[in-house]
C-alpha cells in the first residue's frame, strides 16, 4: 500500500496494529474531519483575502503561512499521533498563504480564483466518483508511476528554487509558453491522481482498523494534496490568462 503523498505513505498504518471493532478509523470520520479542516482553511484564507483587498501588507502572513505550514506538516508526518492538534493548525496556516496568493492573482486576472476553486473541487468529486466506481484501478504499477512522477516534480521544483538564488530562472515555470502550459498541465494531472491514491489509502486504513486519531491524519493528507492541486491549477490558469 503506497502513496506519493508524504503524509500518507505505505508505513503509516503499519506502525499501529488493528484495534477493537467500532473504535478505529472510519471513512465517514475522515471525511468529517477533512470538511472541518477545509472550513478552517477557508476562514483564514478569507481573512487574508480581505486584508489584501483593503491594501494591508500581507507578505508576513504569506511567508508565515507557507513556512509555518511546512514545519507543522513535517511534525505531523513524523508524529501522526499529534494530528488531531496539528492538522487544524496546518489548515489555518495554509489558509493565510492561499488567501494572500489568491487575492494577488485575482487582482491581476479577475475571475481566476473562482475558476481555480471550481476546477479543484470538480476534480476532487470527479475522481472520487471514478474511484468509488472502480473506473481507475489502483494497481501497484499505477502507484509506482504516480510516486515516481511526484518525486520527480518535487526534485525539479527544489532545483529550480536553488537556481533562483543564483539568478538563474527557468522561464517555462512562470511564463505562458507552449512548454510552460504543457508542463503545468502535466503537474496538475499528477496532483489530481494523487487524490486517487489518497482515497485508496484512507479506505485501506479504515479496513486495517487504524486508531481513531488516524482520521485526522488521513484528513490532513487529503488537504495537503488539495492545497497542491489548487496552487497548480492557479499557476496553469495564470499562464493561460497571460497569453
Amino acid at each position: 500500500m503506497r502513496t506519493s503523498n508524504p503524509a500518507l505513505n505505505a508505513k503509516t498504518f503499519e506502525r499501529y496494529g488493528p484495534i477493537a471493532a467500532g473504535e478505529g478509523m472510519t471513512i465517514e470520520g475522515t471525511v468529517n474531519r477533512a470538511g472541518f479542516l477545509l472550513l478552517v482553511l477557508v476562514a483564514t484564507a478569507t481573512w487574508t483575502w480581505m486584508q489584501t483587498s483593503a491594501g494591508v501588507p500581507v507578505q508576513g502572513y504569506l511567508w508565515g503561512g507557507l513556512i509555518g505550514g511546512f514545519v507543522v506538516a513535517l511534525i505531523t508526518i513524523f508524529k501522526p499521533t499529534v494530528a488531531p492538534f496539528t492538522a487544524p493548525v496546518y489548515a489555518a496556516l495554509e489558509g493565510l498563504a492561499l488567501g494572500a496568493i489568491s487575492a494577488m492573482l485575482e487582482a491581476r486576472y479577475p475571475g481566476i480564483v473562482i475558476q481555480a476553486v471550481a476546477l479543484t473541487f470538480g476534480t476532487l468529486f470527479a475522481l472520487l466518483i471514478a474511484y468509488r466506481s472502480r473506473l481507475i484501478p489502483v494497481t501497484q504499477n499505477f502507484r509506482l508511476g504516480i510516486v515516481a512522477a511526484t518525486g520527480g516534480i518535487a526534485i525539479f521544483y527544489l532545483v529550480a528554487m536553488g537556481l533562483s538564488f543564483f539568478g538563474i530562472r527557468i522561464a517555462f515555470l512562470h511564463e505562458g509558453s507552449a512548454l510552460g502550459i504543457g508542463f503545468s498541465v502535466f503537474v496538475v494531472v499528477i496532483a489530481a491522481l494523487n487524490l486517487v491514491l489518497d482515497f485508496d489509502f484512507i479506505e485501506k486504513g479504515a479496513e486495517h482498523g487504524a486508531p481513531k486519531f488516524m482520521e485526522w491524519y488521513g484528513a490532513f493528507g487529503l488537504i495537503v494534496t488539495l492545497v497542491w492541486l489548487y496552487l497548480e491549477i492557479l499557476r496553469l490558469l495564470s499562464k493561460l490568462r497571460s497569453r
